[in-house]
């Protein structure tokens, strides 16, 4: 790396003073860093640490979050509380072949096309307190059965609610929701627990579908409303010409029938 040689290391890992000249910032600015003294840390010192000590996506985002937690602790979505949009709900009921939701605060289901309900839950009949991202994973009892990469989507659930607790560590309804996690399932307690990396992928999904007898393999991309910061839309699709398109089609079909 073309650091200086200091003799011998007591521990593994760099010192302070090589992050910070390989971050090419001062060994103050660094310390700052560590202490969480950041609300003067440029975006730019946050990427050249970030490069430094040669962090995924995923844990770029979580020390963003940690960074800048002050600013987004005070800042509320203006949509939050004002509901569902009805152009919102009409984009995702234009969604053809495409199961869809909202997601909202503390990945809450806001909304849902009809798609979605035949492919994941019939949203409308869970209760709202259980309607959310992290509880339909790890408290839902069908959830192991239609998620067959189960293992992998609860730690993408846990990496997301993290940075959402590093970005609101004073949210008292987070802080309450994730109580109730940790209460209601041991997966969760477990993971939370754990220390592990945010890989910052976006894994494909394999969902069972026992209507059509069949496995469903679905990408699925974020879709962010410019003017709702803390709503995205997640939508699922298939490779054209895939069994697993031909699968959704069907099952639209079915709906429509």
């Amino acid at each position: 790396m073309g650091l200086p040689v200091h003799g011998p290391r007591r521990v593994p890992g760099l010192r302070r003073d090589e992050v910070a000249a390989l971050a090419s910032v001062s060994v103050d600015q660094y310390i700052r860093l560590e202490r969480g003294h950041v609300s003067l840390i440029s975006d730019a010192v946050l990427d050249a640490v970030a490069d430094a000590l040669r962090l995924t996506p995923g844990e770029r985002s979580y020390l963003r979050a940690l960074a800048r937690r002050d600013a987004a602790g005070r800042k509320r979505s203006q949509a939050a509380g004002q509901g569902v949009r009805d152009s919102v709900q009409r984009i995702l009921d234009s969604l053809h072949g495409t199961p869809a939701y909202l997601v909202g605060r503390n990945g809450a289901i806001l909304a849902w096309n009809r798609l979605a309900t035949l492919v994941f839950f019939d949203f409308a009949r869970i209760p709202p307190r259980d309607r959310s991202l992290g509880r339909l994973v790890f408290t839902h009892p069908g959830a192991r059965s239609l998620f067959l990469n189960w293992d992998g989507l609860t730690r993408e659930i846990v990496a997301y609610l993290r940075t959402e607790n590093a970005r609101r560590p004073h949210d008292a309804e987070l802080s309450a929701y994730l109580r109730q996690l940790m209460a209601d399932s041991p997966d969760f307690r477990r993971l939370w627990t754990e220390q592990f990396a945010f890989a910052g992928t976006q894994t494909p999904s394999r969902l069972a579908c026992p209507a059509l007898g069949t496995t469903l393999h679905l990408a699925w991309e974020l879709l962010q409303l410019t003017d709702s910061p803390e709503e995205k839309i997640v939508a699922y699709t298939a490779a054209e010409g895939s069994p697993s398109s031909d699968a959704l089609r069907r099952l639209e079909g079915c709906a429509l029938a």
